[in-house]
């Protein structure tokens, strides 16, 4: 079993940064990709990001691409993705996914999911 905690999240106005933190349980943490998702009141849950065990490969749709930035640090166990200009579409829950077969950005790909933390962007 793997427990996925987010943090971070928050209300801030059109523009401005937030850095969302994923803190993992488990030694397995770092031999697997993580991925970040999110989902807007009545919308479909969408891939944001992804980043490989070492954290040489990332992956990002182009709605996101230039402004977030996922890393992680296997010593702590902790994703982050780091968003910046941020727009009033980018307001949803944000959820990580621990990655454990398939393509990063299939929901089904990923083993276990965090509870989300709620980013509302203000325009």
């Amino acid at each position: 079993q793997v427990q996925l905690v987010e943090s971070g999240g928050g209300l801030v106005q059109a523009g401005d940064s937030l850095r969302l933190s994923c803190a993992a349980s488990g030694r397995t943490f770092s031999t697997h990709a993580m991925g970040w998702f999110r989902q807007a009141p009545g919308k479909e849950r969408e891939f944001v990001a992804a980043i490989s065990w070492n954290g040489g490969t990332t992956s990002y749709p182009d709605f996101v691409k230039g402004r977030f930035t996922i890393s992680r640090d296997n010593a702590k166990n902790t994703v982050y993705l780091q968003m910046n200009s941020l727009k009033p579409e980018d307001t949803a829950v944000y959820y990580c996914g621990f990655h454990y077969s398939g393509e990063y950005y299939v929901q089904n790909s990923y083993a276990y999911w965090g509870r989300g933390t709620q980013v509302t962007v203000s325009s």
